[in-house]
């Protein structure tokens, strides 16, 4: 009997100290898994707002095209840059999103010589429309950035990263532009109504 009594007293302490290892483990997991979904809403939201900027940049370019036939340049360069952010890439994303902004800051700098157009409803709509959406995107990267701070601390920390290298959790890239002139904010005058 006192081999039986052993042997169970031996898998009681194992067991004893496997379990908490086992429910730490998982905990940990479920963790990072909900941090990770985190990362991925975040985005899922920018680039939800991305999309509802191309299709009123889409609608602004023909607006402008209608007045201002001469600056086919300064319009394709927009088609463009919109064309190019078309990317799985976030860093390659930010980028081409740093060239829609300057290009469309041109855009805008080109209407300014144009007081029909600054006068017609749609265009002053689609800017105020800009406008807003402008903000919301900034907030959705604010957003996106601090859920990847949190995911990346939690990716990079012990004893997260036990876990985290088992199941291949990796870091997420932040949203950011790379080149420094590119993060000072466009000013744009939308001038006052009418």
């Amino acid at each position: 009997m006192s081999a039986g009594i052993f042997i169970l007293t031996v898998f009681g302490i194992i067991f004893t100290i496997l379990l908490p290892l086992i429910i730490w483990a998982i905990a940990i997991y479920n963790g990072l898994v909900g941090k990770r979904e985190l990362v991925n809403e975040g985005w899922s939201a920018i680039d939800v707002q991305l999309k509802r900027r191309f299709n009123l940049i889409k609608n602004l370019v023909t607006v402008v095209k209608q007045y201002v036939s001469h600056e086919a340049e300064t319009l394709d360069n927009l088609t463009n840059a919109r064309s190019a952010a078309y990317t799985d890439d976030i860093g390659e994303r930010a980028s081409a999103e740093a060239q829609i902004g300057s290009a469309l800051v041109n855009m805008l700098s080109v209407t300014e010589a144009y007081p029909d157009l600054k006068a017609d409803g749609n265009f002053r709509d689609l800017q105020q429309e800009l406008s807003q959406l402008e903000d919301v995107i900034q907030r959705s990267r604010r957003y996106y950035n601090g859920t990847v701070r949190i995911y990346n601390t939690s990716v990079g920390s012990f004893p997260h990263l036990i876990i985290a290298n088992m199941y291949l959790f990796r870091e997420a890239a932040f949203f950011e532009i790379e080149n420094e002139d590119e993060r000072k904010l466009p000013e744009v005058d939308f001038g006052a109504k009418e």
